[in-house]
């Protein structure tokens, strides 16, 4: 079963976005920083990353540009998902790499089409 990494600090958002993963067919690991997100892929590679944008430390666009710069991650699928959804920040996000950009709060069915997507299950 393909795994689906989701690095989120907000609990109730990163319930609400585990239940839409699980419904797509994924299992679910949880990280709520980039450090402990960094730890986890290098344990166990995730068929796919939901990252926030704005996470204690680094901020999810610095870490999306940073896995899609490294050649052990780059094919990984990166979906940002994020309370700062202006056309600019989709510009910006998509600009580090991002292979999709939600905007919170998350409409679940297009999260769970988009997972689908990306993954190909």
């Amino acid at each position: 079963m393909p795994t689906a990494l989701i690095v989120e600090d907000t609990l109730t958002e990163r319930e609400i976005i585990s239940g839409c993963v699980k419904r797509a067919g994924l299992s679910v690991a949880t990280a709520n920083s980039v450090e402990d997100a960094t730890a986890k892929i290098s344990n166990d590679r995730p068929d796919i990353i939901i990252l926030d944008v704005v996470l204690p430390g680094r901020s999810g666009f610095e870490f999306c540009r940073e896995l899609k710069g490294n050649p052990e991650t780059s094919s990984i699928p990166v979906v940002l998902c994020s309370t700062k959804g202006s056309d600019m920040d989709k510009f910006w996000g998509m600009k580090q790499g991002a292979d999709a950009y939600i905007p919170k709060p998350v409409d679940q069915e297009e999260l769970i089409a988009t997972v689908k997507r990306l993954v190909k299950i």
